[in-house]
């Protein structure tokens, strides 16, 4: 049985795209991909979306589809396409007041309403959908959920897990997903967030949306937190450290910037 584990943890390494950091990923994304299809129709289902008519649907699509145009050119360059085999990409808007937005594994976007006066701008949207499809693209979902598998013991398998404690699975599912949960230790690590902030600038750069706006997103977003940070903080700190961070970072990720 250790055996049996320590092979699949080999075979479930893999490299993220940009960073190169190796990662623990015991899921076939395939599965990943049809559980989140499930709760993204258990999600709009339970939420209002904006009309496809009204601007401010078509400007989340606008921008959604210039920036899956651009990573679908990044990893097809780079030969890691096989990281959006079966995305189906789709972009909603909610009205919610909550400032949220994530994306989950087959390219299911969803934007609140709420983060729209933070956002501001085109730049200020791509700047929150760039990190967020990192997230999807850097497959950070399966990595969180193989690592809530590991924590319930050698050999449990999400099946396993799903027939024993259906609630702490959806809960683990949903944090995965990036939608939120009670689970706070399943949030995205530090790694993770640093991933997507890189990411994030470079998809953002190839669409063609300056890379140079995302510090001031930051910053409007930790002035709009307030005494207590809104949901879309509680897993994505906005702190000097990563203004500071997505600085140094800038001069890699303007490389790749060509105004449209």
């Amino acid at each position: 049985m250790v055996l049996a584990i320590i092979f699949a943890i080999i075979l479930g390494c893999k490299k993220v795209p940009i960073t190169g950091r190796r990662q623990l990923n015991l899921l076939p994304e395939s599965q990943m991909m049809s559980l989140s299809a499930t709760e993204y129709s258990k999600f709009l289902s339970a939420n209002k979306p904006v009309a496809k008519a009204d601007p401010r649907s078509q400007q989340i699509e606008k921008i959604g589809k210039r920036l899956s145009t651009a990573v679908t050119q990044y990893l097809a360059q780079n030969k890691m396409s096989d990281r959006i085999q079966g995305f189906k990409w789709e972009y909603t808007l909610v009205d919610d007041p909550t400032m949220n937005a994530w994306c989950m594994p087959g390219g299911k976007i969803v934007f609140y309403t709420g983060i729209l006066p933070v956002c501001q701008t085109d730049e200020g949207i791509a700047v929150v959908m760039g990190h967020e499809i990192a997230h999807a693209i850097a497959r950070h979902g399966n990595e969180r959920m193989s690592q809530g598998l590991l924590i319930q013991g050698a050999g449990t398998t999400l099946d396993v897990l799903s027939a024993q404690k259906p609630d702490l699975t959806r809960n683990l599912l949903l944090q995965s997903f990036g939608i939120g949960s009670s689970l706070g230790s399943l949030a995205f690590s530090r790694n993770q967030e640093s991933e997507a902030d890189k990411m994030g600038l470079v998809f953002m750069a190839m669409a063609g949306y300056d890379p140079k706006t995302a510090p001031s997103f930051w910053q409007r977003m930790k002035a709009n937190a307030g005494a207590k940070p809104p949901e879309f903080l509680s897993t994505h700190p906005s702190d000097d450290k990563r203004i500071k961070e997505l600085n140094e970072y800038m001069p890699e990720a303007m490389k790749y910037y060509k105004k449209q």
